[in-house]
């Protein structure tokens, strides 16, 4: 009498063989999970911000024809930022993205001791020590023009700070979710690309085809191995952050499921690219090119390590079809302020097209021997 070929038990052999196999190679986990604790430790240990470059943003109705605002857009310590509305523009300033709104001010003129022109500088408590920055740089450049004007040496400009509450990225609060996109991409690409292709060439998977398993477990084998691995790595960083590091978990427990299901679902993309990978590379020389031509621009460009609003306008769009800059915004979004996977459609539809377009691909180019 036949026995029914039990394809569950041969799926969770392929995972267990898989996962025992992770952890055969030490770089994976020194890749994937200590070097992104060291990252964190570094960058978070830059505090809540210095004086950088201050970025600003020109109130509606601003009067922008003057001595002030010309050195003003002219200094290297400012950088004027545009934004399509006042809501975001808002929205910036109170999250301590933007250092603060501009407003300068004609006024009327009383008498020689009263300013020519009133300037408010409409900022929140979220920018911290940067508005304090800002208000420095900008009283010495009211100095400075004034001082220009030989002839008149009264008093033209007055910088009035306008400060409301506001919620503060801490800088632990910006570099861990970085970090997590960080780990899971490199590590997720190597793994599955590596072992796919050592798997084909050792002639593994072609014993694989050849047997009763079918080809979809034998897949799901090796993901489910890496998305175990990886999945360990994203509760220990987040854990680690939250509970030595203060990294904010607004809902708490419930922003720690929600940041957990948003890195499967990144896993599930990177494992389709990672198939991708495998069947391209004619040898294993090329694997590693081939990921960081892939992973290096995404890691520069998609706000891992500072914000991407320090780019040109031009190349802040370019980074806004990259998945890598949509998974840090929607982690971002979820750990600090507070919005759920629902309010993050945008960023998970871009996501899903890059899951579909990669595993249509995938399944057309994959090769088994």
């Amino acid at each position: 009498m036949s026995r029914t070929y039990s394809q569950s038990r041969a799926l969770w052999a392929i995972t267990r063989a898989s996962f025992k196999a992770i952890f055969s190679q030490p770089m994976s986990v020194i890749f994937s999970l200590l070097f992104p604790i060291i990252f964190i430790l570094i960058f978070g240990a830059f505090g809540n911000g210095g004086p950088g470059r201050q970025s600003l943003a020109v109130a509606p109705g601003s009067d922008t024809v003057n001595a002030l605002f010309d050195s003003i857009r002219k200094s290297p310590l400012l950088r004027i930022v545009d934004y399509p509305d006042t809501v975001r523009m808002n929205e910036a300033v109170e999250k301590g993205k933007l250092t603060a709104i501009l407003d300068i001010q004609k006024q009327t003129q009383v008498d020689s001791t009263t300013p020519r022109y009133r300037v408010l500088v409409h900022s929140s408590s979220a920018s911290g020590s940067n508005l304090y920055v800002l208000l420095q740089v900008l009283d010495h450049l009211r100095l400075k023009t004034e001082l220009a004007r030989v002839t008149n040496l009264e008093r033209s400009y007055a910088v009035q700070p306008v400060v409301t509450e506001g919620k503060r990225y801490r800088q632990i609060d910006f570099v861990l979710p970085g970090q997590l996109g960080f780990s899971i991409l490199f590590s997720t690409l190597f793994g599955i690309a590596v072992v796919f292709f050592s798997l084909r060439e050792q002639l593994v998977l072609k014993r694989f085809y050849a047997s009763p398993v079918k080809r979809i477990n034998i897949l799901l084998g090796i993901g489910m191995s890496r998305l175990f691995f990886q999945l360990i790595n994203v509760v220990v960083l987040i854990l680690f952050g939250h509970f030595f590091l203060n990294f904010t978990l607004v809902n708490g427990a419930l922003t720690f499921i929600e940041m957990v299901l948003l890195s499967v679902y990144m896993l599930f993309l990177l494992m389709g690219i990672g198939l991708i990978i495998a069947s391209l590379a004619k040898n294993d020389t090329t694997i590693p090119l081939m990921i960081n031509l892939f992973g290096f621009p995404q890691m520069l460009l998609s706000g891992t390590f500072f914000p991407i609003e320090v780019f040109p306008k031009w190349l802040q769009d370019l980074c806004q079809i990259l998945p890598l800059t949509q998974f840090n915004t929607a982690m971002r979004k979820i750990s600090f302020e507070g919005l759920h996977l629902t309010d993050c459609w945008k960023e998970i539809g871009i996501m899903g097209i890059w899951l579909v377009v990669g595993y249509a691909v995938a399944s057309r180019i994959m090769k088994w021997e």
